[in-house]
């Protein structure tokens, strides 16, 4: 941070001559001597007035003196805060949001999980819910970003590579346009979909809603199945615009604004958690942690 000979020559400031600095210094005469033959040269300055009768400083060496003092406390004090801000940094959770994965329900915990880690900051990290940022940030948690909250299960945690603490079970819901002739009903049938063009993200892209394809196509067949690739704005824009009904959960309900997110009256379930990397930190452990015993969830998947 600064040349160490400043704290030499400070010290042979203060002592009043070599001998005594070398004593406080723990060094030999001969080597506190030569530190200040060394700083004299490099400055191009005399800073030191030699007598029989010991050391005085010159006029520059005062100068210096003072603010040789100050730069050295200065150095100290920055490396103070910068050791701080490491520390504080290591308890900060940076937590990814986007439409599509909404940290409120995060924030509402928020509170409980600092009764039972204290010490954790957060940091929201937003991100636009691309196909190719779900992949690069999905994959590669604990850079740029600790944790996502979203929907996921066994088979999407092994195609992102990445972990998952199960927070909730969430219902599958259906949102509609606000100007859909469903938009007025409180609780949804699935007879209500007869008819529909419901809104399902691709096979393979979840079990929970392959369970759910499944049994349309076997029992419900007059509901007519759209397939999509990715929950993103597009989708939502689709729904509205074509008046499609969209599969989605209570989460999503202020992603679009003129869309409503209305219950339907069966058991179909997605579990809701936080995508984290599959080797954690230690702080992002400790965060996970506290997490799962304030909701004292089943763990991690």
């Amino acid at each position: 941070m600064y040349n160490p000979q400043l704290d030499t020559f400070i010290c042979v400031a203060e002592a009043g001559s070599f001998n005594r600095a070398a004593e406080r210094l723990y060094i030999s005469p001969p080597a506190v001597i030569k530190q200040i033959n060394l700083l004299e040269g490099k400055l191009g300055l005399v800073l030191f007035e030699r007598t029989h009768r010991g050391l005085n400083l010159t006029e520059a060496g005062r100068s210096l003196y003072q603010d040789a003092k100050y730069i050295v406390q200065y150095c100290r004090d920055s490396v103070t805060r910068a050791k701080n801000a490491a520390r504080e940094a290591e308890n900060v959770i940076r937590i990814g949001t986007s439409p599509m994965t909404p940290a409120q329900v995060l924030m509402e915990l928020w509170p409980r999980v600092e009764e039972v880690s204290p010490g954790l900051k957060f940091q929201l990290v937003p991100f636009e819910n691309t196909p190719e940022n779900a992949r690069e940030i999905l994959g590669n948690l604990g850079r740029n970003i600790d944790v996502v909250p979203g929907i996921f299960d066994e088979t999407m945690l092994s195609l992102r590579q990445c972990a998952g603490l199960e927070l909730s079970r969430e219902r599958i819901c259906c949102a509609v346009s606000v100007h859909h002739r469903l938009a007025g009903r409180e609780m949804l049938s699935v007879t209500d979909l007869y008819g529909e063009d419901f809104m399902l993200m691709r096979r393979g892209w979840s079990r929970y809603v392959d369970l759910l394809r499944d049994d349309l196509l076997q029992n419900h067949p007059r509901v007519n199945i759209v397939d999509f690739d990715f929950y993103d704005l597009t989708a939502f824009n689709r729904c509205e615009n074509s008046n499609c009904v969209l599969m989605a959960i209570e989460n999503w309900r202020y992603v679009h604004p003129l869309l409503k997110v209305l219950p339907v009256d069966w058991n179909w379930t997605i579990p809701f958690g936080l995508l984290h990397s599959p080797e954690p930190s230690e702080t992002v452990r400790r965060f996970l942690d506290a997490v799962n015993r304030v909701v004292d969830g089943p763990g991690s998947a």
